[in-house]
This record gives C-alpha cells, structure tokens and sequence, in this order.
C-alpha cells in the first residue's frame, strides 16, 4: 500500500484520521501490516489501553470512539497499520478491513519524551 492510498482511506471514520492523514501526507513514517489480528482481542486491547490513558492523563486523540468501534465491529478479522508524525511526537494506530481496502477506526497518542 502506497502513502496516497492510505491518504485516501483516512476520511472521517473518527476525528483521529484528519491528523493521521496530515502525518502521513508530511512523510511521516507508516506500515500496515500483512498479518490480521481478531476483532474482539482488539476490542478487548483498546478497552484496557483507554482506561489506562484516563487515569494515567495521557494525551489521545480518538481513543474513545476507536475502543467504541473495534467492540462493534462485525468483521472477525482486521489489518493493523501506524503512522508517525514526521517528528514523532504522535502515533497513529489504524485499523482497516480484512482486505485492507478501508479504514475501519483510527486513534492517535502523544508519545511520552524519551
């Protein structure tokens, strides 16, 4: 998959994939790996990973809604990608379709200073 490819799948499935789109259109770094990942382990990971970031404070974008759909989400398998901010400072965690031709959620988090 192609940078302007994956541009053109970042619509507004959650308010996460207008900067997403802007990292990765910046050079930010991405992939989107070959393997899929169950949908409900998925679920379960992001459920866990937003309520460790609302007591820890950490700064996400989209984290919400993106747990919200990976629960509802009726595929059983999906694709995995992220992109960088081109300075690093956000991660983008993507979760697209089984064939990988559409985005299905997005959330970003600030990354803590190393």
């Amino acid at each position: 998959m192609d940078r302007a490819e994956l541009a053109g799948m970042l619509g507004d499935q959650t308010t996460a994939c207008e900067a997403a789109r802007e990292a990765l259109l910046a050079g930010g770094d991405f992939v989107v790996w070959d393997g899929r990942v169950p949908s409900q382990q998925l679920a379960s990971i992001y459920a866990a990973r937003l309520r460790r970031a609302s007591k820890r404070g950490a700064e996400t974008l989209a984290l919400p809604s993106t747990a919200d759909i990976l629960t509802r989400l009726e595929a059983d398998q999906v694709r995995i990608g992220r992109i960088f901010s081109p300075d690093r400072t956000w991660a983008f965690m993507l979760f697209l379709a089984d064939d990988a031709d559409a985005v299905l959620a997005c959330t970003g988090v600030r990354r803590a200073e190393g």
